[in-house]
């Protein structure tokens, strides 16, 4: 996301300077690594400040702030060289203000307090940016998006596809869903997984009473992968717990209908129309895979005019503007 990011600034016409390496990112909850970082990023600080005015730096903009990954930079910096400060995909976590990552939680609210502008990708981001906002800083809805300015032909398959990591604790939940799905739909319904990871061998365990009506392809390179989407009918991602899932505008860049849950996040990037609610589970799941399918081709340019490259370009400027960068 974040290289796409630079793509849609490269794409309006920005010149994009990396400031920093520094990962600040603390997953565990660790007191000592969170004040090692702060240390670290104080230090940058004098460099970074000075190559900013040589280069006549007209904003800072930082993606994703959060409490596990604070912006322990941009705010001191751009209020160093005098100019707005913009986040991108900030969230505010207020219940993490106490207990392990209390330090961390604290620099990525000061981070949010500091931005004239946020842009936020999600209805559910806005909810907690908007509550506790500045009164003069500016949220701007930022669709998440696709790098790409095209699109590529429509699919032409039959097969379900479901694409996704298979990380032990993230994503077992909707391959586990999928699994329940499947055995409601007709014998014929033929499944193609793309993904990989420490549960592999419980994600094939899940897929076992199906036999050869499961294919797994492991996982794909781009290209690949772009075939994959191409050789498919529909794809299936309940969304338990994704933020909104890109695999979502991947496959609906080549026509797919989506079959997946009405979640926070996950409706954020969907075509639009009713989808199952959590509480249904996978007879809802089922029922709407055998349900008519918009078409394809509104399926593509739904994405085409929300979730490209010049769509995002557009938003980001617009942003820059309201923080008076032209």
């Amino acid at each position: 996301m974040a290289r796409s990011l630079m793509l849609a600034l490269d794409h309006m016409g920005a010149q994009v300077d990396l400031a920093a390496n520094l990962r600040s990112r603390d997953g565990k909850g660790d007191a000592q690594l969170q004040t090692s970082l702060m240390e670290q990023a104080e230090h940058l600080l004098p460099d970074i400040i000075t190559r900013g005015r040589s280069a006549g730096w007209q904003a800072w903009i930082t993606y994703h702030n959060y409490y596990k990954a604070p912006d322990l930079i941009g705010p001191a910096a751009a209020r160093a060289l005098g100019i707005p400060y913009l986040l991108i995909e900030a969230t505010r976590a207020r219940k993490r203000l106490d207990g392990p990552w209390e330090t961390f939680a604290q620099a990525a609210e000061a981070a949010c307090d500091a931005a004239d502008v946020v842009f936020y990708l999600t209805d559910r981001d806005h909810e907690a940016l908007a509550a506790h906002a500045p009164a003069q800083q500016k949220l701007v809805h930022l669709a998440p998006f696709l790098p790409r300015t095209n699109l590529p032909t429509l699919a032409s398959g039959t097969d379900l596809l479901a694409v996704g990591m298979m990380r032990t604790a993230a994503k077992l939940p909707s391959y586990r869903l999928i699994a329940e799905t499947l055995s409601l739909l007709p014998a014929q319904t033929k499944l193609v997984i793309v993904g990989d990871g420490p549960a592999r061998a419980q994600v094939e365990a899940l897929m076992a009473p199906f036999g050869t009506r499961v294919r797994f392809l492991g996982a794909l390179e781009p290209d690949a992968l772009a075939k994959a989407y191409d050789r498919a009918g529909k794809l299936i991602w309940p969304g338990v717990d994704e933020a909104f899932g890109m695999t979502y505008l991947e496959a609906q860049a080549h026509g797919l209908p989506i079959i997946a849950q009405d979640r926070p996040g996950v409706r954020d990037v969907l075509y639009p129309r009713p989808y199952p609610r959590v509480d249904e589970g996978a007879a809802g799941l089922a029922d709407f895979a055998l349900s008519k399918p918009p078409a394809q081709q509104d399926i593509q340019d739904y994405i085409r005019a929300r979730h490209l490259l010049p769509a995002a370009a557009d938003t980001i400027r617009g942003g820059l503007a309201q923080a008076g960068v032209t």
